[in-house]
């Protein structure tokens, strides 16, 4: 055999083979058992009625799948089955549905269930009224309701669900509910992937647990593992703490939080918050901790505390948290602040610690600066170790305690290089009612300089001494008295006899430069800050239609037409992706040509710029003057937009507006509203679209909402008692002419 013969050969066996695969897919419903057969011309022309008998059920096979019934009706030459009673399909060993009625067509490979559906794998269990089997495509969907059991993970809840075979996927939409022992999961769009027992959640969602309560717009929850992380808008309730961040890690077993960049975590009973940009809580252990950035906030007699540090824990039941600042440690309050290596703050005892911790090596070139340093109005006072004590009733600090090499200067008012200077081994200070130094007290090796002055502020002259201890009271932050005890020795000299080298103590350390004297200035010694760039999920992937123009085509070369209704989305708007169509009435905007992909992975999102000098828009109208109506848009760029509903004519009336600060990342957003008969046709507009806006629209969708009923009924009776007058006050955003 030749060359050209053996590559006809083999093109002819890949032929056959084609042709064998594509008439096996299409072969006839085979009729394996049936008790009865009868034929009924008048009601099923063309079509044999097939019963059980006591023995088994009717038995039909195609394809590799088998269905078994009460009751079918078989019509042969449009190879299409009606299956009633008990019904039965089985797909090898890993599908198995049940129902009341089933159609199916051998041409289409395509099933429609209804009554009590259940549709079974190893893993999972999906209950509807009604169930849509796509064979080929190994795809189930239902619209109206469902519920999913998926074995340990629990039982979902949607309006609309899909299961993709293949990849063993759920997709659940709108009113999604998962419920198991512990956890309760709402979202309005969830994917689940069977095997791995992964839930990733899209739109407001929340996930409840005894402990916590978590909340996000994008997110990823490990059913089984029950660990997860939440993204956008993140927020983590516990008992009594509130965590917020951009990025959330979360472990529902061990009670554990992590959080990264813009963290925020409120204590909602001490009425406090520590902020940074990195945290991790343990909340059984009542502990967190935070660095990048760290600042704790608490609440003082009407005034904010500020604490700043390298790293800050926060540990303790509710009613004894204690606050660990460490490494560069500040602290900062209206009329007061300070700063030491480490601050250690008890809100049980109401004692804050201005700490140095000590260095282990001997030429700490840093040791000078960490040396604890507290600042009230002008005075300065440094020592080893510094006691603020607070009023646990009053919540104000009533008293200070320098430990070891006591320090306090103050500037003198008037000498350009003069200051007032005390130093010994223990400093006791206390506080008046409007938290200042009132009076101090250093003990055990006193020494002092004060520029004594008389009433007119002249310089009587500078006075030095050495005593056992001093006692100074202050008014509005001056020295008004001093009295020294045991004092041994000391002399009053003029300015001008006072040697330079004698004016400041030994330890004189004047550090006003390193004072903060607002929030801003906690941070002013910080190396610069780069968060992390977060990645995390994938923005959301609308579902695709399932009844899209392929599933249509082929149903449509059935035979024998199905009796269910293919369910359409009912968008009332023309060219819902096509903005540059002139249904779309543009003012000052301009449609660009350039494409972005879009949140269906397609590269169909259009841009829009503004192109005026006053508010641009984009709208489109349509024929509809009354009803409850739902508008859907996703949208992504930058600017702050609208959407609203309008009159589409006279004074433009808005019905609902929504204001928009655009993402760069897709998100789709929603209005909902009534619209009285006013005589005007509704429309949707995308308006405020200023000159610096630049922004890209897809899948613009407008829906009438049904009510029911029994509102409906309400609505009338409600029409008929209350007047034309109050019905006007009831109306929805009646605003002026304004795009």
């Amino acid at each position: 055999m030749n060359k050209l013969q053996t590559l006809l050969f083999i093109l002819l066996i890949g032929l056959a083979h084609t042709i064998n695969i594509h008439a096996q897919s299409k072969k006839k419903i085979q009729i394996e058992y049936a008790g009865k057969l009868t034929i009924d011309e008048d009601n099923y022309p063309g079509a044999k009625i097939l019963t059980r008998d006591d023995a088994e059920q009717v038995h039909i096979e195609h394809g590799g799948s088998n269905l078994w019934c009460d009751k079918a009706i078989h019509y042969s030459k449009e190879n299409f089955i009606e299956a009633y009673g008990n019904v039965i399909l089985k797909q090898g060993d890993t599908i198995n549905m049940t129902s009341d009625y089933i159609e199916y067509s051998g041409i289409t490979e395509f099933a429609f269930a209804s009554g009590n559906v259940v549709l079974e794998n190893p893993d999972s269990k999906i209950s509807s009224d009604t169930l849509y089997f796509d064979k080929l495509r190994q795809q189930a969907f239902y619209k109206n309701d469902g519920t999913v059991i998926i074995d340990s993970s629990g039982t979902i809840t949607s309006k609309i669900g899909r299961y993709y075979m293949d990849a063993k996927k759920y997709q659940f939409v709108e009113n999604v509910i998962l419920k198991n022992d512990s956890t309760l999961i709402e979202s309005n769009y969830f994917d689940f992937y069977d095997e791995k027992k992964h839930a990733y959640l899209f739109g407001p969602s929340t996930i409840t647990t005894p402990d916590s309560k978590t909340y996000c717009e994008k997110g990823f929850y490990d059913t089984e593992n029950k660990t997860g992380y939440a993204l956008k808008k993140a927020r983590i309730d516990y008992d009594n703490r509130i965590i917020e961040g951009d990025s959330l890690y979360f472990d529902n077993n061990t009670s554990f939080a992590s959080a990264t960049n813009n963290i925020k975590v409120t204590d909602t009973i001490n009425e406090s918050i520590v902020k940074g940009h990195y945290a991790e809580v343990f909340k059984d252990k009542d502990s967190l901790f935070i660095t990048k950035r760290a600042l704790a906030i608490t609440l003082q007699e009407q005034d904010s505390v500020y604490i700043h540090a390298d790293k800050i824990m926060v540990t303790g039941k509710p009613e004894n948290r204690i606050i660990r600042a460490y490494y560069n440690a500040k602290i900062f309050k209206t009329d007061l602040s300070g700063k030491s290596d480490s601050i250690h703050s008890d809100q049980k005892t109401g004692v804050t610690k201005l700490l140095n911790i000590p260095s282990l090596t001997s030429n700490d070139k840093f040791s000078v600066k960490r040396k604890p340093i507290l600042w009230n109005l002008d005075s300065q006072m440094t020592g080893d170790t510094i006691h603020l004590l607070s009023d646990n009733e009053t919540q104000k600090i009533d008293s200070l305690l320098v430990f070891e090499n006591a320090f306090i200067i103050s500037k003198d008012t008037i000498s350009e290089n003069g200051y007032n200077q005390i130093s010994g081994k223990r400093l006791v200070g206390l506080f008046n009612d409007k938290n200042e130094l009132q009076q101090v007290d250093v003990t055990k090796n006193a020494q002092s300089i004060f520029y004594a002055r008389n009433d007119k502020q002249e310089l009587i002259g500078i006075d030095k001494s050495k005593s056992g201890s001093i006692s100074i009271l202050f008014e509005d932050g001056d020295i008004d008295e001093y009295t020294r005890f045991n004092q041994v020795d000391g002399d009053m000299y003029p300015e001008s006899q006072f040697p330079d080298k004698e004016r400041v103590l030994k330890g004189f350390d004047w550090r006003e430069d390193e004072r903060p004297t607002s929030v801003e200035d906690l941070f002013r010694d910080d190396p610069p800050l780069k968060l992390p760039i977060i990645k995390g999920l994938e923005d959301y992937v609308p579902q695709e239609q399932f009844f899209d123009a392929d599933l249509k085509e082929r149903l449509s070369a059935s035979k024998k037409v199905y009796k269910f209704k293919i369910p359409e989305k009912n968008n009332l708007l023309l060219y819902p992706n096509k903005f540059d169509n002139p249904k779309w009435y543009k003012h000052d905007v301009k449609v660009l040509s350039n494409k972005e992909k879009a949140p269906n992975g397609k590269n169909n999102a259009i841009k829009v710029i503004g192109t005026g000098q006053k508010d641009g828009h984009i709208a489109q109208a349509v024929n509809y003057k009354q009803g409850n109506f739902k508008f859907n848009i996703w949208l992504k760029g930058s600017g702050e937009i609208r959407i609203r509903f309008q009159e589409a004519g006279i004074d433009y009336t808005s019905y609902k507006t929504l204001n928009i600060n655009l993402s760069d990342s897709w998100e789709q957003y929603q209005i909902i509203s009534d619209k009285e008969n006013d005589g005007n046709n509704l429309r949707c507009i995308i308006s405020n679209i200023q000159t610096d806006d630049s922004f890209y629209l897809w899948q613009a969708e407008l829906t009438e909402i049904k009510q029911s009923k029994s509102l409906n009924q309400t609505k009338k009776l409600e029409d008929k008692i209350i007047s034309k007058h109050d019905q006007k006050k009831l109306t929805v955003d009646k605003s002026p002419k304004n795009n």
